[in-house]
């Protein structure tokens, strides 16, 4: 399989809520940081779930070092609104009189989607931060997104904007937001779902609306918690003198035979697929996500 990350800038981790999405943008975020590329993991508007997977204290508003080539960012509205505000304005007091005005602030509910545009701003504005040797400052960002209906209500705020405010500054600044958004050689979605029949509907349809709603072309599915096959009828035969261990067998064939499915299905979006196997561990903390990372390492190791 080529490693279809491996030198994709903006890697945005999406799926049905509850399939593990946080998980797998935290191990990717770790390979990253660990092969010493300069990373961010961002979480947007998030209760705290990539820092707790990893054991970490919550993340803050501002981006802070959480481990060796690993930076840290949970993006909520007020505070990007504000960041993102004195980015365009450049000057406190006029970010104020704008952004802080009683009136403005008004007649600014209904501009479509302006939270979720300062949001993505932010997150945008750090694949163009550099550092003083003209260097990136993230070589990778990774990015813990929004569930499938708000990730595509996120990703395609440029294109609302675009469509309904007349030119100028906003107008602008979701020109830019898009272009870096649909930039394949720099920006990958990845979609992660479960073996079952809704999270593998929801990639598929997902998938769709990426490429007609936001012009977005997914790199990479995973399929998490999959259960490998490991009995044949001899086997289970084999068991019958003991009941209740043929019966956990059967039942083990049965979600075996869903995850077969379940690739054969995520294989017609013809993207390169990882299959993760369920995981038995007493917690699902730090070492999970490090075995996790095991698994999706073919997807961003250096191609030989």
């Amino acid at each position: 399989m080529s490693a279809v990350l491996f030198d994709k800038q903006l890697i945005i981790v999406t799926g049905k809520g509850g399939v593990g999405k946080s998980s797998v943008a935290a191990a990717l975020a770790l390979l990253a940081s660990g092969s010493g590329k300069r990373t961010l993991l961002v979480e947007v508007n998030a209760p705290d779930r990539a820092s707790a997977l990893l054991e970490l204290p919550p993340f803050g508003d501002d981006v802070g070092l959480v481990g060796p080539n690993l930076w840290a960012v949970n993006l909520r509205p007020e505070q990007a609104m504000r960041e993102y505000g004195l980015m365009i304005l450049k000057f406190e007091r006029l970010y104020q009189a704008v952004f802080e005005n009683r009136v403005a602030r008004h007649f600014m509910r209904f501009v479509p989607s302006l939270a979720e545009l300062t949001l993505l701003g932010k997150l945008l504005f750090h694949m163009k931060e550099t550092l003083p040797s003209g260097e990136r400052r993230f070589e990778k960002i990774v990015v813990d997104a929004p569930a499938t209906g708000h990730a595509l209500t996120f990703l395609s705020v440029p294109e609302v904007i675009l469509n309904t405010v007349p030119p100028g500054a906003l107008a602008d600044s979701a020109s830019w937001m898009r272009a870096l958004l649909v930039d394949a050689t720099r920006t990958a979605p990845v979609l992660v779902s479960l073996p079952e029949d809704m999270p593998i509907n929801e990639t598929l349809e997902l998938a769709t609306a990426l490429k007609s709603r936001v012009s977005m072309r997914p790199q990479a599915v995973v399929l998490n918690a999959a259960v490998p096959a490991r009995f044949d009828a001899a086997e289970l035969q084999s068991l019958a003198h003991a009941p209740a261990l043929q019966d956990s067998a059967r039942v083990h064939q049965v979600w075996a035979a869903q995850s077969a499915d379940a690739a054969k299905r995520l294989a017609a979006l013809e993207l390169p697929l990882i299959t993760v196997p369920r995981l038995h561990l007493p917690n699902y903390g730090r070492a999970a996500i490090e075995s996790l990372a095991g698994h999706l390492r073919p997807l961003v190791e250096r191609p030989r």
